[in-house]
């Protein structure tokens, strides 16, 4: 999911998501364009539009959603098999989720970024190919973990990097409020060790951490809201590790 254009500082307009979205999930003002990953097979006689598969059918009956033409051009560079279903080895085949999972970690390089802002605030993010089989499967492995935080997939208690104060739970007027290292969500009650830029870190032109809370002003969280709460901390830590680590694989720009 991702914005077109949109003229900001930074360009921060793309998130993963497993079901359909609210209007302004990947921009304040701009509408989301969504891009699935597969189409499904359906009988309703008012579906929007009809799919025309160019691919064998893979599980549930689904296909990529990716041209032939694209997918021939990947291929060549990569001198790898296309596989129409879930992921390849990435030694001899690779799949559809390992290009969303490229992808999605080029959207993410700060490099990128900033070298492509202009183009960014006029147009859709544009996917560079690279040609280095190692910087693929590298860039699929950052990628993928990028998407299974986002997600909050497989995020335990024992991951936890945040304590979560006791009190009413209620996030008051006002709150919340970030105050060296620790969220109030009201005069006693408080999230602690969150790092600065953890707090400040956007999405979608969201500060993440401040709009959740905001959203729930004058509501009483839950045990699982404060469980939701630190996990998402956690995703965020993680985002702001592996943006780094995408930066320092990739040797220059533009990839070749």
């Amino acid at each position: 999911m991702v914005s077109r254009g949109y003229e900001v500082d930074e360009f921060e307009h793309v998130i993963v998501s497993d079901r359909i979205a609210v209007h302004h999930a990947a921009t304040r003002k701009e509408g989301n364009y969504f891009f699935p990953l597969y189409f499904y097979p359906s009988n309703d006689p008012n579906r929007l539009f009809e799919v025309e598969g160019e691919w064998p059918p893979g599980k549930d009956g689904r296909t990529p959603n990716l041209s032939k033409a694209f997918v021939n051009d990947f291929t060549e560079r990569l001198g790898l098999t296309f596989v129409p279903d879930g992921t390849g080895d990435l030694t001899t085949t690779f799949g559809p989720e390992d290009v969303f999972h490229y992808a999605y970690a080029v959207f993410h390089s700060p490099t990128y970024r900033e070298r492509y802002a202009e183009s960014l605030k006029m147009d859709f993010p544009r996917l560079p190919l690279t040609r280095d089989v190692d910087l693929f499967r590298s860039l699929c492995a950052k990628g993928k973990a990028l998407v299974d935080f986002h997600l909050l997939r497989d995020i335990g208690l024992r991951d936890l990097i945040t304590t979560y104060s006791a009190g009413s739970g209620v996030v008051e007027k006002g709150y919340p409020r970030y105050d060296n290292g620790r969220v109030y969500i009201n005069k006693t009650q408080y999230f602690e060790s969150i790092a600065e830029d953890v707090w400040e870190f956007q999405i979608g032109g969201y500060q993440v951490l401040d709009k959740w809370l905001k959203d729930r002003r004058g509501r009483t969280l839950s045990g699982d809201d404060g469980l939701h709460y630190q996990k998402v901390v956690i995703a965020l830590t993680n985002t702001i590790r592996l943006m780094d680590e995408i930066d320092d694989l990739i040797p220059e720009w533009p990839l070749t």
